[in-house]
C-alpha cells in the first residue's frame, strides 16, 4: 500500500459519489462486516463455517451477502466438483485491502 497516493479527508464536491459513503454502502451492514472480519481472521470458509460463526444471521441473509461481496470484487467463491458440492469463499486482493481498516476500527474499539 506504499505506492498509494496520500489521502485526505475533504468534504464532497456536489454532484461527486463520497468514497466513503460508497464503501460503507458496500460493507457497511453489520453482517457483511462481519463476514468479512472473519475471512480476514480465519481464512477461507465454507458456508457452514460463517454460518456457524455468525450467530444469528439467516442462510437466507448469508447468501445474500456472499453473492454481493462476490459481485464486488470483494471475495471469490470456489466451488469443487465434489458430491455433496463443496463450496469455499476466500478474500480477494481487493477484500484483503480493507485489512488495515478493520484493525483501526479495533484499535479504537479498544478505546471505548
Amino acid at each position: 500500500m506504499s505506492n498509494l497516493e496520500p489521502v485526505t479527508l475533504t468534504r464532497r464536491t456536489p454532484g461527486e459519489p463520497c468514497p466513503i459513503a460508497k464503501t460503507l454502502e458496500l460493507i457497511g451492514t453489520k453482517w457483511t462486516f462481519l463476514i468479512i472480519r472473519d475471512l480476514l481472521t480465519l481464512g477461507t470458509m465454507r458456508f457452514s463455517d460463517l454460518l456457524r460463526s455468525l450467530e444469528g444471521i439467516s442462510p437466507k441473509t448469508l447468501a445474500l451477502r456472499l453473492r454481493e461481496l462476490e459481485a464486488h470484487g470483494i471475495l471469490e467463491r470456489t466451488v469443487y466438483p465434489e458430491v455433496p458440492p463443496r463450496v469455499e469463499y476466500t478474500l480477494t486482493k481487493k477484500g484483503m485491502q480493507l485489512e488495515g481498516i478493520f484493525i483501526e476500527l479495533k484499535r479504537y474499539g479498544l478505546t471505548l
